[in-house]
């Protein structure tokens, strides 16, 4: 099977067909999470009964949020509609989402708010996208009625009289999604932050990538959309704003109306989420819940001190935001008598004593697949040792280039090159999805790298060179050394930044001294010759001073 290669979220290679005139064959779930709004749903509803996307092909479910009284299917809805119930005890519009999407039968789960008004083609517009390419999420686009607009009635909504007036021609975008969608070429030209725009408004994923991604997360009520949105990044997604796909909000959003308010609350909780959103992490030591890069050090066969050497130089780099996962034959370790000094397994056994409980290092016998939903992974043998920038300067390289693969030659033997990699996790991502539908689900993340499948498939890393490039740089010129000729791990961000404040203020009240020195001088300048004449010695001192500062 050919799956689309697509470069970054550079979409542009899909040919879409115009509404009508295709064969459509997936189906789709079209999930509503609704509270307390049976007038404005019964509208959503009645415009999803007139969409031109085969009946047979979808249903849709209402995930009622604790509505008292309960939400009802009205007269005008779409055939296969039915309503399922928060669990008992829980609420809000994470919860509402989960619920909905775990009742879904569609190979395409398509998120609708329960205030919308779609055009008759736009679950259509929608669903071409998705038998293009497995890995697509697709905006529609979203304008908003002014406030004094009176709401069509269902019955008008399914007539589509509202089309063509004045008051739904005049609707307009929010003016932040407008001015995204500009700069970046309609989300062409973005590489990783292409999930920005995905709301909960008026988009549709594929199942398995909603599933693959982790689902909703039902623990939020606000910006669960931009959580998952990130998280389908993560697992490889190609973000699609389809223009056709048309949608309409009556009055202004809450963002619009208290959008102060609202990012407010959202920042609260979305930096620990989100470590793609580094204005919210710029406390130098707290931990969050997604670290920015995980750190894999291969520890099998390696002394204790290079282990430490290591992880120690790993821990105390500038990107505070890190963890490590430690590799070794951890549950080989005997429990019962051994002699302390003289265990077969001693530098094992002092190795996992010296981060037993360091809550930035866990460890595993192997590297999971996938560290997902940390952006970043990077892999290397113990008794190499980072500079503390050189992963910073690594990021920085992949994140100006939008490389997928960053690998650093180490070493080089009769045996081969000894690698670091970095990889950018929703590369690798893509780079499975990709394979596992060329081979027909045989290919996966935990294929070995570089190896092939049946008829040459490409290997995950010439996938990722592909769609995102890769390059190799070497170990000097990124700071990392062999531990043998690294310098003891030491310092400290906040005793850094002090000393830098001391030369900060240091520098002020000299540049203080400066000034005055050079507004003497002018005074004595100005005074003339005889003023200048009768004291040399100051003028001399003067010149003294200004020239030693």
């Amino acid at each position: 099977m050919t799956v689309p290669r697509i470069r970054h979220n550079d979409y542009g290679r899909l040919r879409p067909p115009a509404p009508g005139r295709w064969e459509p064959r997936l189906s789709v779930s079209v999930v509503i999470p609704a509270y307390e709004c049976q007038e404005a749903l019964d509208r959503t509803l009645a415009g999803l009964a007139a969409q031109t996307y085969p009946r047979h092909l979808m249903d849709v479910v209402i995930a009622d949020d604790g509505s008292s009284p309960a939400l009802r299917v009205p007269a005008i809805a779409p055939e296969a509609t039915r309503i399922v119930r928060v669990p008992d005890g829980c609420w809000g519009r994470g919860w509402a989402r989960q619920t909905g999407a775990a009742a879904a039968t569609g190979d395409v789960v398509h998120w609708v708010d329960s205030d919308m008004i779609l055009a008759r083609d736009h679950v259509e517009a929608h669903m071409r996208w998705h038998h293009l390419a497995s890995y697509v999420v697709v905006h529609g686009r979203v304008r908003f009625v002014a406030d004094d607009v009176p709401a069509p009635s269902p019955e008008a909504v399914f007539a589509a009289e509202y089309e063509g007036t004045a008051a739904f021609e005049e609707a307009r975008e929010h003016h932040w999604t407008t001015e995204v969608l500009r700069k970046t070429r309609e989300l062409r030209d973005e590489v990783s932050g292409a999930y920005r725009l995905h709301s909960g408004a008026t988009t549709s994923v594929p199942a398995r990538l909603l599933k693959a991604a982790g689902g909703v997360d039902t623990s939020l009520n606000m910006a669960e959309d931009t959580d998952l949105g990130y998280r389908l990044a993560q697992s490889g997604a190609v973000f699609v704003p389809d223009s056709e796909a048309r949608a309409w909000h009556l009055g202004t959003s809450t963002v619009m109306r208290r959008e102060d308010d609202v990012h407010r609350h959202n920042w609260s909780f979305l930096g620990d989420l989100i470590p793609d959103l580094r204005w919210l992490r710029r406390h130098p030591r707290r931990q969050w819940a997604v670290p920015y890069a995980e750190l894999v050090v291969d520890a099998y066969g390696a002394s204790y001190e290079r282990v430490r050497a290591s992880v120690d130089a790993a821990l105390a780099g500038t990107v505070a935001d890190t963890s490590v996962v430690l590799l070794g034959p951890w549950n080989r370790l005997p429990s019962g008598r051994r002699a302390s000094l003289d265990e077969p397994m001693l530098d094992t056994r002092l190795a996992y004593n010296l981060y037993a409980h360091e809550p930035r290092v866990r460890f595993a016998e192997a590297a999971a697949r996938s560290c997902a939903p940390t952006p970043f992974r990077v892999i290397f043998p113990a008794g190499w040792v980072l500079g503390p920038d050189s992963l910073a300067r690594l990021v920085e390289l992949a994140q100006r280039d939008g490389y997928g693969l960053v690998s650093v030659a180490l070493e080089e033997t009769p045996a081969g090159v000894t690698a670091l990699r970095l990889e950018r996790t929703a590369a690798f991502a893509r780079a499975a999805l990709v394979a596992e539908g060329e081979l027909g689900g045989a290919a996966s993340p935990d294929t070995p790298v570089g190896e092939r499948g049946p008829g040459g498939a490409a290997s995950l890393d010439t996938l990722v060179d592909e769609m995102y490039g890769s390059i190799w740089v070497a170990a000097a010129e990124y700071g990392i050394v062999p531990d043998d000729q690294a310098e003891p791990v030491g310092g400290d961000p906040a005793k850094w930044r002090a000393s830098a404040n001391k030369w900060r203020s240091e520098a002020t009240k000299l540049r203080a001294e400066v000034a005055r020195l050079e507004a003497e001088l002018r005074r004595d300048r100005t005074a003339g010759t005889a003023g200048a004449a009768g004291d040399p010695p100051r003028r001399g001192r003067l010149l003294r001073e200004f020239r030693r500062r």
